[in-house]
């Protein structure tokens, strides 16, 4: 496109061009007082044309202001002249001709430009201030400027880096720090603030949003960091702060050669695959190109659901949908017989407390037997890698789902002194926005009104997003020799009541002004906090930061057969067994489980 000083110069040839061709027509190459000032006037058009086109942004649009002012200026000229002999002269009808069709040119200019939505819809957008002048905000920036479908006008940064502070970045000035937000919000009459740094602690986004939440200003975020690097970020992606935005959890970063290694041309078989931690590791072991993907679950609307989404994500994947329990010996093993899986991923398994309290014959079911049955047939039929999702709770267990987690664990541990197949478990705490998560029953609550319900003031657990927690499974599998309890990093515990506050601040109310939190009590199960590892276990590195290894202690095999045994008979007994029966006999092979008190069920 023509640059605009180029236009500009253009413009001062033809001023200068014209008042020439007006001298040579003049007998005593003299101007009237009439021509001077028309001259003048018209050397202030393209001195104000050039000002103008150092502030705007388009050639087109300007290049019509400028031919615009032309054509004036020589209708204006040719008016005022005295020597009317020229306007009867063979010349005029050329000149009129030139500006005739400037003029035209110019109208056709005019009426083929069309600014960009973002010049004819800036007026209707809200006032935006994007928090980060790194590269984060500068696309953010250029998307909010430039996408037709942005509702926001972003007018600067703000930035702690003191050298960024008071410069410009494109185009835009850093105009402080985050300690000027407020003032700023003010003075700029901002409606939205958008947090543009992918690594934000915790407390520095809790401390934006409270600022932002009385000033009745709304607040947004950017994606993942590995969105900004590949340069990924679209209008959609700028979203509402969410509660897993407060965790403040550094980007994972992973080694994918071991990754792809393992999985790679490779039969892997899901189970749980419709789950929350299932869909997720679905979504994640697409990415390096096993050769057949089974997905295997109990349940079919939740297997079609996820099934759909692969087709979508990764269209070119070979994709198989089982529907099966993993209770069923027999059309499991029928899996394993036709489609050999080579890598085993079992996130099948019951996680519900309180549930699984008053109904532990289901827990022992599923947990323990699903869990053998599973493990059997990756030895029978030689599997390469089994890996076993399991959990905090497993630690000094007090509920029957954690107890029976831990009676998993040793299964694997088991099958490992006996199989090629290389067998592990890695365990992590609770997930945010898992299906039966406290965030979801805390928004349902919010959106009721509330109250919002915690069971304890003083009750803490890990949290980890369920993208990490698998893509740290995804790691592990990598590591796994056989015979490995891995435990993923959770960081820091939450306080739960800690946890309802910042999503009722999130959805723009006050605690217990606008929705009361009321505590009612432990459930069944619980306890006060999570571990993520027995005090007589100890742990060893790995290779990844986030990622260690338990050492554990052997067991009793004669004592865990029996106890195995003794479990089968109970849950298929035809008598009406007792819940504590079932506790009492897990307890006898793990003695620091301690079952719940019995008058709670």
């Amino acid at each position: 496109m023509t640059t605009l000083p180029t236009i500009n110069r253009a413009l001062w040839i033809a001023f200068f061009a014209a008042t020439a061709s007006l001298l040579v027509f003049r007998e005593d190459w003299s101007l009237s007082m009439g021509e001077y000032n028309s001259t003048f006037y018209f050397a202030s058009l393209v001195g104000l044309c050039g000002i103008a086109f150092r502030m705007k942004e388009d050639a087109l649009h300007y290049l019509y202001v400028s031919l615009a002012a032309f054509v004036s200026y020589l209708g204006l000229l040719y008016a005022l002249s005295i020597e009317t002999s020229f306007l009867t002269g063979p010349s005029f009808p050329i000149f009129l001709s030139i500006a005739l069709f400037v003029s035209w040119f110019a109208n056709i200019v005019k009426k083929n430009y069309r600014p960009p939505a973002y010049q004819r819809y800036r007026w209707k957008r809200k006032n935006a201030l994007i928090i980060g002048a790194g590269s984060a905000g500068a696309i953010v920036a250029n998307e909010l400027r430039f996408s037709p479908h942005s509702t926001l006008n972003p007018v600067g940064f703000i930035d702690d880096n003191e050298n960024k502070q008071f410069k410009r970045l494109d185009g835009l000035k850093v105009f402080g720090g985050v300690e000027d937000l407020s003032y700023l919000i003010e003075q700029l009459q901002i409606k939205t603030v958008v947090i543009a740094i992918p690594s934000a602690s915790r407390q520095t986004i809790k401390d934006i949003v409270e600022k932002c939440r009385k000033m009745n200003v709304e607040v947004k975020t950017v994606p993942k960091l590995v969105d900004i690097i590949e340069g990924r970020i679209s209008i959609n992606m700028i979203r509402d702060v969410q509660v897993e935005d407060l965790l403040g959890r550094e980007p994972i970063q992973l080694d994918l050669k071991p990754i792809s290694d393992y999985m790679r041309d490779k039969v892997v078989l899901i189970t749980g695959a419709g789950g929350s931690i299932g869909s997720e590791l679905c979504r994640q072991v697409t990415q390096f190109s096993p050769r057949q993907l089974l997905i295997l679950g109990r349940g079919e609307n939740s297997i079609y659901m996820i099934e759909n989404e692969l087709k979508k994500s990764a269209p070119t994947q070979s994709v198989t949908s089982i529907i099966a329990d993993v209770q069923d010996e027999w059309s499991i093993e029928r899996v394993f017989k036709k489609y050999r899986p080579d890598v085993v991923f079992h996130a099948a398994a019951h996680k519900h407390v309180p549930l699984m309290e008053k109904q532990p014959e289901e827990s022992i079911k599923n947990n323990i037997f699903g869990t053998q049955n599973m493990a059997a047939l990756a030895h029978k039929y030689s599997t390469e890698r089994f890996i076993l999702i399991s959990t905090d709770k497993a630690v000094n267990p007090t509920s029957v789902m954690g107890a029976t987690k831990r009676l998993a664990e040793t299964i694997i541990q088991h099958y490992n002194q006996h199989s090629e197949t290389k067998f592990s478990a890695v365990r992590f705490g609770n997930v945010l926005g898992s299906r039966g998560s406290v965030v979801l029953l805390f928004k349902e609550q919010i959106a009721a009104g509330g109250p919002v319900t915690v069971t304890h003031p003083d009750m803490i657990r890990y949290f980890m997003t369920i993208p990490e927690g698998v893509q740290l499974v995804l790691q592990a599998g990598s590591y796994t020799e056989g015979g490995e309890i891995f435990l993923l990093d959770m960081g820091e515990q939450m306080k739960i009541v800690d946890l309802a506050s910042d999503l009722i601040r999130l959805s723009g109310l006050e605690p217990d002004v606008d929705i009361k939190i009321e505590f009612t009590g432990i459930r069944p199960g619980e306890k006060l906090f999570e571990e993520m590892m027995h005090a007589e276990e100890g742990t060893s590195s790995t290779k990844h930061s986030l990622i260690y290894q338990a050492k554990l202690k052997s067991f009793d095999e004669k004592i865990w057969k029996k106890t195995i045994e003794d479990l089968n008979e109970l849950v298929h007994s035809n008598q009406d067994v007792p819940a504590h029966t079932y506790k009492e006999t897990i307890a006898r092979f793990i003695p620091n489980y301690t079952p719940f008190d019995p008058k709670h069920y």
